[in-house]
């Protein structure tokens, strides 16, 4: 019987068997040699090249460095496994994994790292009520933000500078928002966690307009990423991601200090749950 051949525009997970295959053959080598490089069996690898078998993210992590796929293969697997991240989000979360100090900036909302469940819970039933996803797939993210806040465990400094509008917009309701909100204030209590609030009056003198967040690697390298409505963009440019840390850097200046935005984190709180 022959096989069938693989569509790598039907699927992700073909699309990313198709690569797996071709990156195989570019480097010349049989799935035998290949499994014999990275630990597994020829069998499990032709299952995974025949999209018959999901691949596990440390095989898929495996091929990547044996084959130098330079992490195409990795960030193949990031978009299988979460179906509607935005392009380019995968690219960096494998840099976040890695990172030893995270800025964040966001505008409208709390950062995701920051989130209680409950919150990201509502921003996600939104987002399936609109029809912009599945229910599975909110589920899959949610999934995946678990993982992703294990960072405030492993010591990873966090700087989070959220504008007030984010303390204001009360997704999923003011019960939910009084929750995130003392989330923030236990967070705060954390030695590798610092919030600050950019306030309202800041107005035209805040310095970023758009989410941002800066990492920096073990090896001291910084890399900075930005979302739009389409995609994510992973930026490595050294002038440019110099640019956006002084940019940074006045933000954190001009909000509020730690102690007066954990007061007005408070007055928000108290505000809804006397409403």
């Amino acid at each position: 019987m022959a096989l069938r051949k693989l569509d790598p525009t039907s699927s992700p997970l073909e699309a990313l068997a198709v690569q797996i295959s071709r990156a195989r053959l570019a480097k010349g080598l049989t799935q035998i040699e290949l499994g014999k490089r990275i630990g597994y069996t020829n069998v499990y690898i032709s299952n995974v090249e025949r999209a018959k078998q999901a691949p596990s993210l440390k095989f898929v992590e495996r091929v990547d460095a044996a084959l130098d796929a330079g992490g195409a293969l990795t960030g193949l697997w990031w978009s299988w496994k979460n179906g509607v991240l935005l392009p380019g989000f995968s690219e960096y979360l494998r840099k976040e994994r890695e990172a030893i100090t995270a800025r964040l900036f966001d505008t409208d909302m709390v950062s995701g790292i920051l989130q209680h469940p409950d919150y990201s819970a509502a921003y996600e039933a939104g987002i399936v009520r609109r029809g912009e996803a599945t229910r599975e797939q909110a589920d899959r993210r949610l999934g995946l933000l678990t993982q992703r806040q294990q960072m405030l465990d492993r010591g990873t400094t966090i700087h989070a500078v959220l504008d007030e509008g984010a303390l204001r917009r009360p997704i999923g309701g003011r019960e939910i928002m009084v929750i995130q909100l003392a989330h923030l204030e236990r967070l705060s209590d954390r030695s590798n966690v610092i919030i600050q609030v950019a306030p309202y009056r800041l107005a035209e003198d805040r310095p970023l307009t758009h989410p941002v967040t800066l990492l920096t690697l073990p090896n001291r390298a910084l890399v900075g990423y930005t979302e739009t409505l389409q995609r994510g963009y992973m930026e490595q440019d050294v002038e440019t991601v110099a640019r956006w840390v002084d940019r940074y850097d006045r933000l954190q200046v001009n909000a509020l200090s730690q102690p007066d935005s954990l007061a007005l984190i408070r007055e928000a709180r108290k505000e809804l749950d006397h409403a």
